[in-house]
C-alpha cells in the first residue's frame, strides 16, 4: 500500500482518504465509505478515517 502517510494528518477527511486511495470522493462514498466494516471516528458529525484502516479495508475487501 502507499505508505506516504507522512503526507497525511493522522485523521483523513473523505476527500482525503480518497485521495490517499487514488480515487474519486464519489467512488470512496459508493464502495468504500458506505460499507460498515470500515472503522471511522467521529469528530462531531464529520467522519475521519485512518490510514491504517483504510489499508486494512482495502486487503480485506480485495480479489485473491
Amino acid at each position: 500500500m502507499n505508505r506516504e502517510g507522512k503526507n497525511f494528518p493522522l485523521l483523513l477527511t473523505r476527500e482525503m482518504a480518497a485521495n490517499f486511495l487514488g480515487i474519486d470522493p464519489k467512488s470512496f462514498d459508493k464502495y468504500v465509505r458506505s460499507s460498515d466494516e470500515l472503522k471511522r471516528f467521529m469528530v462531531g458529525k464529520q467522519e475521519r478515517y485512518t490510514i491504517t484502516e483504510l489499508e486494512k479495508f482495502i486487503v480485506n475487501h480485495s480479489i485473491h
